[in-house]
């Protein structure tokens, strides 16, 4: 079922994009100038062919500095201790802590925000960005309390967070459920899960995926990745970055 998932959201995907490439990202066909006859009969000259351009990536799944990249536990950030010179507070929702995010992702957590509370909505921050250091930290304190193996299928190892890109966000209402799997039944669980997709949002860990992700069912945590991005994921009905991006699964660490 893995293969044919992914398979079939290469073709679709390609469907998808395709069709709008943007200036620069098509092959350009080069001619070869046709060799000049003489009156002596020889060999026509093989052309030397000549190499087409490389196309222009629609994502760049890499550069850390890129909102599509894809960080896991086959695929550390490079460098481990990244550390984006673009960071801004959302201020739209409870924030107690003024937890940054990257400034594209905090202002489009806002306008989310702002859309839950006149939905009847009310969200807060949970956690956000985090240095390298920070995870250290965190890390470390799991593995004290639950031993590696258990810390392994909730926390990410320093290095392979992706909280530390800024682009991750744990949000809730104030209840009881914070980062807890009972935020998936709550009012405000619901409506992020349908509508986070509008805002450039998707639940990074969904249920039924950890074998592929590599991590529990998180309905709390969002990954921004831009509207391009979640909005064909939501169409095309694709769970996880991995298989959107055709990328082997990360279930565990090398």
């Amino acid at each position: 079922m893995m293969r044919r998932t992914t398979a079939l959201s290469s073709v679709l995907i390609a469907s998808v994009f395709l069709g709008g490439c943007a200036t620069g990202s098509v092959d350009i066909a080069t001619s070869t100038p046709t060799a000049t006859q003489t009156a002596t009969a020889s060999p026509a000259a093989t052309p030397t062919p000549t190499p087409k351009p490389a196309r222009t990536p629609f994502f760049n799944i890499d550069d850390p500095n890129s909102i599509t990249v894809v960080v896991n536990k086959h695929r550390p950030l490079n460098p481990s201790n990244f550390e984006s010179p673009d960071m801004s507070v959302p201020t739209a929702l409870s924030n107690p802590y003024s937890r940054p995010l990257r400034t594209e992702a905090a202002q489009a957590l806002d306008r989310m925000a702002t859309d839950a509370a006149a939905a009847g909505i009310q969200l807060s921050v949970a956690s956000a960005y985090r240095s390298y250091d920070t995870q250290v930290a965190t890390y470390n304190g799991f593995v004290a309390r639950d031993g590696q193996a258990q810390a392994d299928t909730y926390s990410a190892r320093p290095g392979h967070s992706e909280h530390q890109t800024g682009l991750a966000v744990d949000l809730n209402d104030g209840g009881p459920c914070q980062v807890d799997v009972c935020f998936a039944d709550t009012a405000a669980g619901q409506w992020l899960a349908a509508n986070s997709w509008q805002y450039g949002f998707i639940v990074r860990y969904p249920n039924g995926y950890d074998s592929i992700t590599g991590y529990q069912y998180e309905p709390w945590h969002f990954r921004y990745v831009g509207t391009r991005v979640s909005t064909a994921m939501h169409n095309l009905k694709i769970p996880t970055l991995e298989q959107f991006f055709n990328l082997e699964p990360a279930p565990s660490y090398y």
